[in-house]
């Protein structure tokens, strides 16, 4: 039987802490969302001048990056390239650049998906609260 990290609420706490500071930092008006391996919503937050749809878009991100296993902004590229059919695959909505799944031991313990500023800066914001917990 293998092991397997998680991720608690004090990491949670850290990463959105950390992500929220990024955003500040440059003065982006952003939603952030912390999901678990299954892509389950454990933190969403609206900061202060982010757009409503926002705190639809971050969910939709971390829940893609999470499911996959992989950064949603290789969706969009496949897309882009012209693979048009991942647009109807089952359960993944946010296939965006800005979800960024939390890694460690070739695992995946959740995501981060951020949306409300360009997809490379929500992305960055997701990396800073990731890099926050050491990973």
């Amino acid at each position: 039987m293998q092991t397997k990290s998680i991720l608690q609420l004090a990491d949670i706490k850290q990463i959105a802490a950390a992500a929220e500071a990024e955003a500040l930092k440059n003065n982006w008006a952003v939603s952030i969302s912390i999901v678990d391996d299954g892509g389950h919503l454990l933190w969403l937050q609206r900061l202060d001048g982010a757009a409503p749809i926002s705190a639809q878009i971050a969910p939709a991100k971390a829940h893609t990056a999470a499911m996959g296993r992989r950064e949603s902004r290789i969706y969009e590229e496949m897309i882009n390239g012209g693979r048009v059919s991942f647009l109807s695959a089952p359960g993944l909505d946010g296939l965006l650049e800005g979800g960024v799944p939390i890694m460690k031991d070739g695992q995946c313990l959740g995501a981060v998906g951020v949306s409300g500023v360009k997809s490379v800066e929500d992305a960055q914001i997701a990396r800073a609260g990731i890099a926050a917990i050491g990973l």
